[in-house]
């Protein structure tokens, strides 16, 4: 029986963030905030959190959360959570979900594994939404993504796209970083060389497109909040109010 797994990975030398995934909100680390949510997914069979750091180890493993070790070498998540799977070889579907992201709607989650799931022609799924304000369309933090009529990415850009040549015909759309990999899918893109293209936009995804891989974009009503720099993390303590 094939298996769908959620793995987050939780990385302690975030550059903007040192050691996030242990920062305590509420007297719980991030970590544990994502964890907590991902259990919640009724279509997942076991959630791991893999990580490079021994002190987040102890920390997951203190909350009861089944945990791997990983290389530090990696160059993206993806690429960790590979290591992971290769470890668990009856899992079929894997879900990358962001170990920064505490309030993730578990309905969303299971939009991406459906997809991923019941697409055959998709090797990877994912998340967008349609963004409102013009400061969010020009923040390189919030990764655009245009796709094409049957939700197939095209591209995904740090850059406003599409461009407007003609202003008020097209709607932008931020892409949320939770990935849904079929396993072959999986091992194939974290087999292949990054792309000019992923280095340029420091964007993963794009190492997939760049090599023919098909990424199903499912549009979803959901204001990610992800936690890469202090203003972030002060929002997010505003909004949990504890």
């Amino acid at each position: 029986m094939s298996k769908t797994a959620i793995i987050i990975p939780a990385r302690y030398k975030s550059t903007r963030l040192e050691g996030k995934p242990l920062i305590k909100v509420c007297n719980k680390p991030i970590i544990q905030w994502v964890w907590e949510r991902a259990i919640q997914v009724k279509s997942a069979d076991i959630v791991i959190i893999a990580t490079d750091n021994e002190e987040i180890y102890d920390c997951a493993k203190s909350f009861g959360a089944i945990v791997e070790m990983t290389s530090e070498n990696h160059k993206c998540g993806s690429d960790r959570i590979r290591e992971v799977a290769q470890k668990y070889p009856d899992i079929s579907y894997i879900i990358n979900l962001q170990g920064d992201e505490p309030m993730i709607n578990t309905d969303c989650v299971e939009e991406v594994i459906k997809q991923i799931k019941e697409d055959k022609d998709a090797d990877i799924s994912t998340l967008v939404s349609e963004i409102e304000s013009d400061e969010s369309i020009n923040d390189p933090n919030c990764v655009k993504c245009v796709f094409d009529k049957n939700n197939y990415a095209l591209y995904f850009s740090r850059s406003k796209i599409p461009y407007e040549r003609k202003e008020g015909i097209s709607k932008f759309y931020k892409h949320i970083g939770i990935y849904g990999y079929k396993r072959e899918a999986l091992f194939k893109m974290t087999s292949l060389p990054q792309s000019d293209i992923e280095k340029t936009e420091s964007l993963e995804q794009l190492r997939a497109l760049y090599n023919g891989m098909k990424i199903k974009v499912s549009t979803v009503n959901y204001v990610s909040i992800g936690i890469d720099t202090k203003e972030d993390l002060n929002e997010f303590k505003k909004l949990v109010e504890c």
